[in-house]
């Protein structure tokens, strides 16, 4: 008990203010990691787990039964759940991928601005280990592997204040990533051929609205929660 009690003691501690300077570094480094061609398609990996967790998750939260997650080498994935196939629960389920990396992102900004960065991290582990369970397929597993490794790194080795820098710079990423998956999606629909397949086009076979409209649904929510989480970050 006096070692959970120490553990819980470390996870709750709180750590002082980034400066604003910092922080708009760690802004920069994040938008570096989205901007590069080079350094995005490895750092899209993360946007994928996010996007695949938030697919899981609300199809739990629906009553949908979980079957299982791919995670592929292109950044692509798949999240099979069982259920209704219509409804509430599967829009939601639908719903939830483009726009699941920004709100995972605004609810990191909230822990950060409160000084939560050491809690943030190990929020972040604790649910890379409930994705791990539901991993279907070899790279997938590799891949939640070593993020869930880089993570616990930084909470092992580095101190308080790089940890709290670490979590920014992760809290930007996802932040700063999730409206340009949603462009990604929209440029890959126009091509020949489309992406009959793409969750905005699955929502526009559940509902009355059509594709572009949830792909406008996804930007709106996702730059909402960019503004809405700098706004907590830098003030």
């Amino acid at each position: 008990m006096e070692v959970l009690g120490r553990f819980w003691t470390q996870v709750t501690a709180t750590v002082p203010d980034l400066s604003t300077t910092v922080l708009l570094a760690a802004a920069a480094a994040a938008a570096l990691l989205v901007l590069s061609p080079a350094l995005w398609r490895p750092a899209r990996h993360a946007v994928t787990i996010a996007h695949e967790g938030a697919h899981g998750l609300v199809a739990l939260a629906a009553g949908r039964r979980l079957s299982g997650i791919r995670l592929h080498s292109d950044t692509s994935g798949l999240t099979v759940s069982a259920g209704k196939p219509t409804g509430l629960g599967m829009v939601l389920t639908c719903a939830a991928g483009y726009t699941g990396p920004a709100l995972f992102g605004l609810g990191a900004a909230a822990l950060l601005a409160a000084g939560h960065a050491i809690g943030l991290l190990w929020v972040l582990l604790g649910l890379l280990a409930l994705l791990l369970v539901q991993i279907r397929n070899w790279y997938g597993l590799w891949s939640v592997l070593v993020t869930g490794a880089v993570v616990f790194a930084v909470t092992w080795w580095l101190p308080p204040e790089g940890q709290a820098v670490f979590a920014a710079v992760a809290t930007w990423f996802l932040l700063l990533a999730a409206p340009k998956t949603v462009l990604e999606l929209q440029a890959k629909r126009r091509r020949r051929g489309g992406a009959p397949d793409s969750d905005a086009d699955q929502l526009a076979r559940l509902t009355r609205f059509p594709a572009l409209f949830w792909v406008g649904v996804f930007l709106l929510v996702d730059v909402g929660a960019l503004v809405l989480g700098a706004r907590w970050l830098l003030t």
